[in-house]
């Protein structure tokens, strides 16, 4: 059997607030992101986001969602299958004053900008398994689509 992923646009259940735009597409579909787990050392990992693919409704093609359009992306490193808790958030496309930065001013704030540097990437953090073995990658893109997959983290014998 053949499935399909659809997601639906949340401005549906508020059609009478929807402005009528031309470019305003009820569904798309997308796939999930594209991720590489790696095991650092024998209890870390890190996660690298290559990108995705979606289907355009408007031309009918089938095109990558690449890293350069991704505008922010959440990692939960103990994923409960209900709830989203990213541990670790990255803005790719953030330039020097936006993305964490942005939040600082916001807060009126300082941050460690050289710390902040690695949270504009597409890899994350070194990170050990949670308890419940499962990650949760979180991909917004640069028109606000989401996807999200999981992961079960392999799990290691004890030996005795």
């Amino acid at each position: 059997m053949k499935t399909t992923q659809v997601q639906i646009n949340m401005d549906l259940q508020t059609d009478d607030l929807k402005k009528k735009v031309k470019g305003n597409e009820s569904f798309w579909l997308i796939g999930q992101p594209d991720i590489e787990l790696k095991q650092t050392s024998k209890d870390e990992y890190t996660v690298t986001v290559k990108g995705w693919d979606y289907y355009d409704p408007a031309s009918g093609r089938v095109e990558s969602g690449g890293r350069e359009r991704i505008a922010m992306w959440l990692l939960d490193t103990d994923y409960d299958g209900r709830a989203l808790f990213p541990k670790q958030v990255f803005f790719p496309m953030a330039g020097k004053s936006a993305g964490w930065a942005k939040l600082a001013r916001t807060l009126k704030t300082e941050i460690d900008e050289q710390a902040m540097e690695a949270y504009r990437g597409t890899e994350s953090l070194p990170f050990k398994a949670g308890e419940k073995k499962k990650i949760a990658v979180k991909i917004i893109d640069d028109r606000g689509i989401e996807s999200l997959k999981v992961i079960s983290l392999p799990v290691r014998k004890k030996v005795a």
